[in-house]
């Protein structure tokens, strides 16, 4: 006698899961973790407003994105939803009527956690590489440091490691210096 089968997830299994839970479904499984810690929520709330002035709102910058938290995305199967997304305007005019984005990002952030790390890393990583996110970045404020990745034929290329209270301007928003002193709690 053989395992029994466990039925993919499905959207409406995401309905079901109480309020303090955020939902995923990567690879046909059902994925839950809690709310972002506030040390976590910290991190992805300043870079967004960090981000969001000069390239989302042309404050200073050159505009031309939307930057939203916890965007839920539906693409290839995979319902995820990354700490922090961008599109550019002239791929996506305006936002969806729906609650969710069917157009792949330009831009994801995971700001990593104990709890989310592997995840993050070792699946929501490569089925973003695969469906051709243009740049990730990947933030751990217990280290206090910030991954940049950019895709390079569906496989992700480091463009660096950037710590502490280092401000560098960091693809695909260089034209600012981002201060990642501001990133962390303390």
């Amino acid at each position: 006698m053989g395992q029994p089968v466990e039925k993919p997830a499905i959207y409406e299994d995401l309905f079901d899961l109480p309020e303090n839970l955020v939902g995923e479904i990567i690879n046909g499984r059902l994925v839950t973790h809690p709310r972002p810690a506030p040390r976590h929520a910290r991190s992805y709330s300043s870079l967004g407003m960090q981000i969001g002035g000069p390239y989302d709102f042309g404050r200073g910058g050159p505009g031309g994105w939307w930057i939203l938290d916890e965007p839920e995305l539906h693409l290839g199967g995979h319902i995820l939803v990354p700490d922090l997304a961008g599109w550019r305007r002239d791929r996506l005019p305006r936002l969806p009527e729906t609650a969710w984005f069917e157009l792949v990002p330009d831009w994801v952030c995971e700001i990593l956690s104990p709890g989310t790390a592997r995840v993050d890393r070792a699946e929501k990583l490569p089925i973003y590489a695969a469906l051709g996110v243009g740049h990730a970045w990947l933030v751990d404020p217990d280290l206090r440091l910030l991954e940049a990745y950019q895709n390079q034929d569906g496989r992700w290329l480091l463009l660096g490691s950037f710590q502490d209270d280092a401000a560098v301007p960091i693809a695909p928003f260089d034209a600012m210096n981002l201060e990642l002193s501001l990133l962390w709690a303390d």
